[in-house]
């Protein structure tokens, strides 16, 4: 669906007239008398739905709308919310009250007057939606009253559309879009039939009227005739069809259409995708598939088949604009193979894990490592194509390290957006290309995300891009059991410098400013949209005479379709890991001048694996840490998690060089990084009078502060179940993050602290500070801030 949220706050005073006007031309919408532009205020939420039904929520200030030529060839219905409005049509003025609904036919000069600041809805239904069902010449521009009859049934159900107009996803819209022809035609059925058809006097009018009823109630008899129809009504065969033709059609075309209309509705009803042609036909009165699919394509100029699966196609593609991330809600018969592949660990040949025995940290070969006892040890734990797993958790993999509680792990992390700049991020650097390698014959890493390994749902690669960060790990930590938790310190963290010899030491980041950002439906200069992607050389290590290492533009392009090694065409950034070809961009330098940014590298991705079976999407967060993008996961910060299977699999990734709270455009410093932690196990036994004693949530401790995290929902795998790693991505706001935070936050200052109810809501609103912690992760993110020190004494 193509969704527009537009205000005119966007704009300066200046500038919000002609923004206004384009928005609603957008619409198919022109305004006029304007009462006050000065004052001019207006906002939009509308969005397009796969059938090519407009639906949209409108509030501003006084003044008049008409439909314009831009908005097509189709019908208007307009709900009037707030506000005082009259229709002018047919040379007549109508005053609306609320909940009043207004049709309006194409190409008809009719216009609403708005006296006053005013809401309304307004759905565009195609003609072709409702080609045959009712005779368009006999529809006239009037007021339907909300108050009274089906009219207050379909009040109530367009204000219901309104309402949830903005979060409504391309399988919402289906049926809505029958639901709404449906009621639209029953109401324009009454008018009909008060309203005079050229030509006919009033008596043959009714007897015209009645026939059309009974046709449209026996559509799926196939023995249904005009002679029937003429002896029901006592007059002759001739003096019935010449009715129709006075009317502007035959019998017979009336009534071919009538059934191919019915028929086409349910090819591309959700609830009949299972229904075969056939027996769609068949319902609807034909009694030869064969000469139903010649009609359907003299018709349509296509075949039935063709036009299901085409209109199945533009679902798809509807999906992908509106919900890119997540798991599609009907594709779990494609995910039993790669679950299985999970819990087998044998993911693919390309690189995946391949074994059950740990890797040795040095070589990057599986290695036994046999459990011991006696003083903490030290493992570096590599990054290669064997020690990484690409886009998604699973309690399945096999761990590529083994420690003990106290441990130091040296991890090399790498980022996800290294191939944005091949020469600076990847050349060189033998486990870079590792796990970067991809050419025509194969690639090291195949699987990059949780969905399907054969990229059957949308054609763009292994694991079809649910999920993007690349993880070293899992990292198992002998003892750990569910219901323990794993604090992860987090000792010193280093810029992973450039192998390339033509930018030998240096360091770089890489930020996407990608279709997934908070910003991206609300840019005001062309073109748009668009991503673009910025390129940041940083501070490899802090000069002494320097203090703060910042990081610094280099430079930017947009980016532009890109053919990956398979020759799959990625038009935006849709899957991790395509290698830009920059000889198909435009490098801009210069920008952000004087612009020095301060260096605070952290860990954006910190994990245990989920309880939860198969591969789990590694973008939104939940109980078990993930993708946090908290830049205070950083040097000498502990991260609390919850164990939630046997071994703890702790994975780490998504390194940033630094962050602002939101990630607002969609990334940070994406910059490849290498962390030693200590991982300590703290045992369910020993768990009472900690801070973290009743953990339910990813904590963060640093040497002043607690960070709770909230988020839209707490634990969104088991909130949704089967459809979570699609719902996750549909339902998240700020308010229920805000929501979850708070609660979190109220139970940790009573039940750490010792507060009462009362005592711990008056602190968190004169001390807590709540910031915004990500808008991009699917599942929102708020954190709480407690400082420590209010509780010195």
């Amino acid at each position: 669906m193509d969704l527009l949220r537009f205000t005119t706050e966007s704009y300066s005073e200046a500038e919000r007239l002609r923004a206004w006007v384009k928005a609603l031309d957008t619409m198919g919408w022109r305004s006029g008398a304007i009462a006050s532009v000065r004052a001019l205020r207006g906002t939009i939420v509308a969005q397009r739905s796969p059938g090519g039904f407009d639906l949209g929520l409108l509030a501003s200030v006084a003044q008049t709308l008409e439909p314009n030529a831009a908005g097509g060839d189709g019908a208007l219905i307009v709900l009037h919310l707030d506000g005082v409005a009259t229709l002018q049509a047919n040379s007549g003025r109508q005053p609306l009250a609320v909940n009043d609904l207004v049709f309006l036919p194409s190409g008809e000069g009719a216009s609403l007057l708005f006296a006053t600041d005013f809401r309304a809805f307004v759905a565009r239904v195609p003609r072709s939606a409702i080609r045959g069902r009712l005779f368009a010449s006999s529809m006239n521009a009037g007021r339907i009253a909300g108050d009274v009859g089906v009219g207050h049934v379909f009040s109530g159900f367009l204000a219901s559309l309104a309402e949830g107009v903005e979060t409504l996803s391309a399988n919402d819209l289906r049926p809505l879009e029958l639901a709404l022809v449906e009621f639209l035609v029953a109401i324009l059925s009454v008018q009909q039939r008060e309203t005079p058809i050229s030509g006919l006097t009033s008596s043959q009018a009714a007897i015209f009227s009645r026939v059309c009823r009974s046709i449209d109630a026996q559509l799926g008899d196939p023995n249904i005739s005009l002679t029937r129809f003429a002896a029901e009504e006592r007059v002759s065969q001739r003096y019935l069809q010449k009715l129709f033709e006075t009317a502007g059609q035959s019998f017979s075309t009336y009534l071919r259409l009538s059934r191919l209309e019915r028929c086409r509705a349910e090819l591309v009803d959700p609830l009949h995708e299972k229904t075969s042609i056939s027996d769609i036909c068949f319902r609807w009165g034909f009694n030869d598939p064969a000469h139903f699919s010649r009609a359907f394509r003299e018709q349509y100029k296509t075949s039935p088949r063709a036009f299901r699966h085409e209109a199945s196609l533009d679902l798809a593609r509807h999906v992908v604009q509106r919900m890119s991330r997540g798991l599609p809600l009907n594709t779990d018969a494609l995910l039993v193979p790669a679950q299985t592949a999970a819990r087998e660990a044998t993911l693919d040949a390309a690189g995946a894990i391949v074994a059950s025995r740990p890797v040795d940290t040095r070589t990057g070969s599986r290695q036994a490592i046999s459990s011991r006892s006696g003083k903490p040890r030290h493992h570096l734990l590599r990054a290669t194509a064997n020690t990484v797993h690409w886009g998604y958790f699973s309690h399945d993999l096999k761990p590529v390290l083994e420690v003990d509680s106290g441990d130091r792990v040296t991890i090399e992390t790498l980022t996800q957006h290294a191939s944005d700049d091949w020469a600076r991020m990847v050349a060189g650097d033998p486990g870079a290309e590792s796990v970067f390698h991809w050419t025509a014959e194969r690639k090291n890493v195949n699987r990059r995300g949780a969905g399907p390994i054969d990229a059957s749902i949308y054609g763009r690669g292994a694991g079809e891009g649910f999920g993007v960060h690349i993880c070293t790990g899992p990292i198992a930590v002998r003892g750990a059991e569910p219901g323990d938790i794993l604090e992860v310190r987090i000792l010193e963290v280093h810029p992973r410098r450039c192998a390339n010899p033509q930018f030998s030491g240096r360091a770089f980041g890489s930020n996407a400013a990608a279709w997934w950002g908070f910003h991206y439906r609300e840019l005001l200069t062309e073109p748009k949209p668009r991503e673009v992607v910025t390129i940041y050389e940083l501070d490899a290590e802090p000069r002494p005479d320097q203090g703060t290492p910042f990081a610094r533009a280099v430079y930017n392009y947009r980016w532009t379709p890109q053919c990956d090694p398979f020759g799959v065409v990625h038009p935006t950034i849709d899957y991790p890991g395509v290698p830009v070809d920059h000889s198909t961009v435009e490098e801009n330098y210069g920008i952000l001048k004087g612009v020095k940014i301060p260096v605070r590298p952290h860990f954006g991705l910190i994990a245990v694996a989920p309880q939860q079976d198969g591969l789990i999407d590694s973008i939104p967060p939940s109980a078990f840490g993930g993708n946090l993008d908290n830049w205070r996961v950083a040097q000498g910060a502990s991260v609390y998690l919850p164990v939630g299977v046997p071994g703890a699999l702790l994975s780490v990734g998504d390194p940033h060089a630094s962050q602002g709270d939101s990630e607002l455009c969609g990334t940070a410093i994406e910059c490849s990084l290498t962390g030693e932690f200590q991982l300590i196990l703290h045992k369910r036994a020993t768990l009472a009078g900690q801070p973290y004693a009743d953990l339910t949530y990813p904590l963060v401790e640093t040497a002043d502060e607690w960070v709770l995290h909230g988020f839209s929902h707490a634990n969104y795998l088991a909130e949704f179940g089967t459809h979570a790693q699609s719902k996750v991505y549909e339902k998240s706001t700020l308010d229920l993050a805000m929501r979850d935070a708070f609660i979190k936050t109220r139970r940790f200052l009573m039940t750490t602290k010792g507060l009462t109810e009362d005592e711990a809501i008056s602190l968190m609103s004169v001390a807590v500070d709540f910031g915004v912690t990500q808008v991009v992760d699917g599942n929102w993110g708020v954190h709480a801030i407690i400082r420590k020190a209010l509780f010195a004494e």
